[in-house]
């Protein structure tokens, strides 16, 4: 019986040492598609064999049943597989999914912590999550199949940051949701996209007018949405923030 790493491979090219260390140790690497430039070269130069297992919104290379039980037949033939997942596989990674379905069928598993897009992304744009100025709390939630099981009204009235992760494609929706059950329609609002990569693009808003200004910038998947008063911090700083070459 082989084992399985459940990796992440950080936002954009902030991978840990750990996860850079078992690419090169490993027989089989089953990856994300929405990986760091640095990171596809890393795998690309591993001896190991490659498994393009990428999900995008409307394409996926393989469905996660299929992604489940293909880490079980590989660790069954005796592999050691790297499972590398982009950002943090605990923060809507599906790696608590892959997880229970490996003990289920009694599969060996390591879980190596990435650094999620969740906060790596608003970091980069120079948006701190917690100021002392501002909101207490700060909120993750993603912008797909859980809008239904959002209580919007507690959400929108919450004194917290809110942050959206895979939500582009129904930006409009979660806006509107917010705005109606009572969220200040001039609440300060950021996108980020491809987040701590050299292509990365930010744009300040405000939450009843961003949908528009990201039509406008023709802003697009990858990106993380931050609503609430610490972006006003993120847009102050703007003019002197120069973000490392990762």
């Amino acid at each position: 019986m082989g084992i399985v790493y459940i990796a992440g491979a950080g936002c954009g090219n902030l991978i840990t040492e750990v996860a850079k260390k078992l690419i090169n140790e490993v027989d089989v690497i089953v990856h994300d598609e929405l990986l760091g430039e640095k990171v596809i070269e890393l795998i690309e130069n591993s001896k190991a064999e490659k498994i393009n297992a990428g999900k995008r919104a409307g394409r996926h290379r393989l469905k996660q049943e299929e992604i489940n039980e293909l880490l079980v037949k590989l660790a069954k033939e005796g592999k050691k597989v790297l499972r590398l997942k982009a950002g943090d596989p605990f923060i809507f990674g599906r790696g608590g999914e892959e997880i229970e379905y490996l003990a289920k069928n009694g599969v060996k598993f390591s879980v190596i912590p990435g650094i999620s897009s969740a906060t790596a992304a608003p970091a980069c744009a120079g948006i701190p999550l917690t100021h002392r100025k501002f909101d207490p709390a700060v909120v993750f939630i993603t912008g797909r199949e859980a809008r239904e099981r959002l209580n919007w009204k507690a959400l929108a009235n919450l004194n917290a940051t809110i942050v959206i992760l895979m939500g582009m494609s129904n930006l409009r929706e979660i806006t509107k949701k917010l705005i109606e059950n009572g969220k200040n329609p001039d609440t300060p609002t950021a996108v980020i996209q491809w987040g701590c990569c050299n292509k990365q693009k930010v744009i300040f808003s405000k939450l009843n007018r961003v949908v528009e200004d990201v039509e406008r910038e023709c802003i697009t998947a990858p990106a993380v949405v931050v609503i609430g008063d610490v972006v006003t911090i993120g847009k102050e700083v703007s003019e002197f923030y120069k973000m490392f070459n990762f």
